[in-house]
């Protein structure tokens, strides 16, 4: 089984771009199987930045900015000890997930997952939650905030569907979460991280094309914050057509960056004008980069050095996305199986998927 592991910062395509929403998430993964990658991880994030980190192998949550250096040693070994049993409610949750799955005797990879947050409006106050869960990369269960009720896409998830919907302690308990507790961290985290958090960074804009025939990149990096809008135009008309978006992923300096790949052939694109548009929250200049022959960047006719050279940055990319332990697969909303309890950061009482 392939399991492609990813940093999830995708955005979805907004047709507005808002300076004032701020997120907290958290991601939970448990891998089974031969592979070389710790069985459990958990990563939080801050308006997609990643702020902490732990991982089975190491066995301590540690802080991934200098403002949550703020939290003293007590708030550390409480969030290490809450990671602990979350990986024991995790290697429990494979093997629940695996009987469903009529995959007890299998020996390959297999990813139970759980994202869970919310997001704040500092300008209208308006606030949101959720609760998703995952595994093998495919929706399993999610929260429905506004019913208060758990929705099962698979028939494997129907059974903790009912039972989680019958245990309306648990109900009660995870709306506060998301609704209050949540929000009052998310508060907090702001608050230490402002002066990082609200800063703005325009992005660098390139066209990038390895054949007269591939499509045309749109690369655009280096911004901040993530929340971005990257599209193509065609004599000033958004271009869907022909067009591929990728997500938004991190850089290690803590900015972004984001590409999106246009299919036309060289005798389109001359005859007709052609421009990538990106716009940055925060940001009111927007960043254009029309397309034209010497503003392509290519490798057209250089040795197979330079496509080793990008062949190996991609990996290494993916080597840091894989440390920080969080699967992607392309679905419309981002699905994942089970939290656990934390004074941060729990929504749930490391209940097992049963």
């Amino acid at each position: 089984m392939k399991v492609i592991i990813l940093l999830i910062l995708g955005i979805g395509f907004l047709p507005t771009v808002s300076a004032v929403t701020h997120s907290l998430k958290y991601f939970y993964t448990g891998v089974s199987g031969d592979i070389n990658f710790p069985e459990f991880t958990a990563v939080g994030l801050v308006d997609n930045g990643q702020f902490m980190y732990f991982d089975s192998n190491t066995k301590t949550a540690v802080p991934k900015t200098e403002w949550m250096k703020r939290e003293g040693p007590d708030y550390w070994d409480r969030e290490t000890q809450t990671d602990i049993n979350k990986h024991q409610v995790f290697k429990n949750n494979i093997q629940v997930a695996k009987d469903r799955f009529n995959q007890s005797m299998s020996t390959g990879v297999h990813v139970v997952q759980n994202m869970y947050g919310c997001e704040w409006d500092d300008e209208t106050g308006v606030t949101d939650g959720f609760e998703q869960y995952g595994y093998d990369g495919e929706d399993f269960i999610l929260f429905d905030l506004k019913t208060l009720t758990w929705i099962a896409p698979k028939p494997q998830a129907v059974i903790t569907k009912y039972k989680w919907d019958n245990d309306r302690g648990w109900i009660e308990q995870t709306k506060n979460y998301l609704t209050q507790t949540c929000i009052e961290w998310l508060k907090k985290y702001v608050d230490y991280g402002k002066s990082s958090l609200m800063r703005t960074v325009p992005p660098s804009v390139s066209l990038l094309q390895k054949t007269p025939s591939s499509p045309v990149t749109c690369h655009a990096t280096g911004f901040y914050p993530s929340k971005v809008i990257v599209i193509w135009e065609k004599d000033g008309e958004e271009q869907h057509e022909d067009v591929e978006m990728e997500d938004t992923l991190q850089n290690v300096d803590g900015t972004f960056q984001k590409r999106i790949h246009l299919t036309v052939t060289p005798e389109e694109w001359k005859n007709n004008k052609y421009q990538c548009v990106v716009k940055v929250s925060g940001i009111k200049e927007d960043f254009i980069k029309v397309l034209t022959e010497d503003q392509i960047q290519t490798n057209w006719g250089v040795n197979d050095q330079t496509s080793t050279i990008i062949g190996v940055v991609v990996t290494l990319l993916a080597i840091v996305a894989a440390v920080i332990g969080v699967v992607i697969w392309k679905k419309k909303q981002e699905s994942f199986l089970v939290a656990s309890d934390g004074a941060s950061k729990s929504s749930n009482n490391s209940t097992p998927v049963e």
